[in-house]
C-alpha cells in the first residue's frame, strides 16, 4: 500500500491544501489541520478554556454548502491567510494576530449572510484542534473504497467531498473496515487505527459546485449496510510520512 494524496485543511470548513510530505508527532495531528474556525456567535466556545465542540458551532459544509465554494492557502511561515469568494472579493490578513482574525471574521460573516448566527468569531488556539472528533487524529482513505461506491452508484464522487488527509492504494475495497485497533506504520510513523468514519450531509456537496447533488450517507447505507468512508488513527510513534510512501498494517 501507499500514500496517493496527502491533504491538511487549516480552516475547518475550507479547502483543502495538498501537500507533499508532513511530519506528525505522537498524540497529534497533521500540522495546522483544522488549526483554524470561524465560530458561531451562539458557539459558547471561549479560547481562553478551549474545548471541543461539535461541528455545527461552526462554519462547516454540513450546514454551510456555500462554504465549498471559497478558495482558501495559509502560508504558516508568515501566518498569511488568503480566503477568495467566486465574485472576486477577498480577504488576506494575518490569521496568527487578533487583528488580523477580526478581518477575517467580518469576511466570513458578510459571506455566510442569514447562516451567520449571532456575532461569529474566527479563531487560532495553539495547540487546539477544531476537529470533528475530541482526540487528535489523522483520516485515512482507501481509493479501493471510494471507487466501489462509485461504481455502485454509478456516478463520481469527487474525493474532496470526504475531506481525509491520507488517500493510499494498494488494498482491497472496504479493508482497512479490519484495521480497527490495529497498528499501521505510515511512513515513518506509527498510527492505531481508532474508528471508522461515519458519513454525515457534508458530504452531499460537491466541492466543485458548491451545491448539494448527492446523498453518500444513503448510498453507503443502502450499498453497504453502513454509512462510513474512511478511518481515523491516532498517530502512537511521530515521524515523517510523504506522497509515495508505503502504508504497513503491523497488527
Amino acid at each position: 500500500m501507499r500514500i496517493e494524496y496527502l491533504y491538511r485543511f487549516p480552516v475547518k470548513g475550507l479547502m483543502a491544501e495538498a501537500m507533499e510530505s508532513t511530519e506528525v508527532e505522537a498524540g497529534g495531528a497533521i500540522p495546522w489541520d483544522r488549526a483554524f474556525a470561524l465560530a458561531q456567535g451562539d458557539s459558547g466556545f471561549d479560547p481562553a478554556t478551549p474545548t471541543w465542540l461539535r461541528k455545527t458551532n461552526f462554519l462547516c459544509q454540513m450546514k454551510n454548502a456555500r462554504a465549498a465554494s471559497l478558495a482558501s492557502f495559509f502560508d504558516p511561515k508568515t501566518g498569511a491567510l488568503m480566503i477568495r469568494a467566486p465574485d472576486g472579493s477577498a480577504v488576506s490578513e494575518n490569521a496568527l494576530t487578533e487583528a488580523g482574525r477580526a478581518q477575517i471574521a467580518a469576511f466570513l460573516t458578510a459571506y455566510m449572510g442569514e447562516e451567520a448566527r449571532g456575532t461569529p468569531m474566527f479563531h487560532h488556539v495553539p495547540g487546539h484542534m477544531f476537529s470533528d472528533q475530541p482526540k487528535k487524529l489523522v483520516s485515512l482513505i482507501n481509493m479501493a473504497s471510494q471507487r466501489d461506491l462509485e461504481e455502485k452508484v454509478g456516478a463520481r464522487r469527487h474525493r474532496r467531498r470526504f475531506r481525509a488527509n491520507i488517500w493510499f492504494s494498494g488494498a482491497p475495497a472496504w479493508r482497512e473496515r479490519t484495521w480497527i485497533g490495529q497498528d499501521i506504520q505510515v511512513g515513518g510513523a506509527v498510527m492505531r487505527v481508532f474508528k471508522g468514519i461515519t458519513r454525515c450531509a457534508a458530504t452531499e456537496v460537491n466541492p466543485e459546485t458548491a451545491q448539494r447533488d448527492a446523498n453518500p450517507v444513503e448510498e453507503l447505507g443502502t450499498h453497504f449496510g453502513h454509512i462510513e468512508l474512511g478511518v481515523l488513527a491516532e498517530v502512537i510513534e511521530g515521524g515523517r510520512f510523504a506522497v509515495g510512501d508505503a502504508i504497513e498494517v503491523l497488527g
